[in-house]
């Protein structure tokens, strides 16, 4: 699940659940949104993701690299370090912001990272 959300500088794109090959039909649709609202800052809050895959790495990607040619800046919030890893491997992690600070009573699904990475429910 992805849900977009903003603040007169600001947009939040929460993201539960995978971030891979089988959710990419709806990235074009977000990503559009995403630019059309024309945030200066861009939070990605990752506190929910499961899995995220180069697809979904790519996808994030994008974003960041779209709102940085706008002079815009790109947070990953609550990214786990695997996630991360498969952004350094793509050679974009400088494009994002890192922020590990996690709010997990924000995400509606009940969805929280244990210390091993693993997820369970609240």
């Amino acid at each position: 699940m992805i849900e977009i959300s903003t603040s007169p500088t600001t947009t939040t794109l929460v993201i539960e659940g995978d971030l891979d090959l089988a959710e990419r039909d709806q990235f074009p649709e977000i990503a559009a949104r995403i630019v059309g609202l024309r945030r200066q800052l861009l939070v990605i809050d990752m506190c929910g993701v499961t899995f995220m895959d180069s697809t979904g790495a790519a996808f994030l990607i994008s974003l960041a690299d779209s709102g940085r040619r706008r002079g815009g800046a790109t947070v990953l919030r609550g990214a786990d370090p695997r996630d991360l890893f498969v952004i350094e491997v793509c050679g974009a992690l400088e494009l994002f912001r890192v922020d590990e600070e996690c709010s997990h009573e924000r995400h509606s699904s009940g969805f929280r990272r244990p210390a091993e990475g693993r997820v369970s429910p609240a």
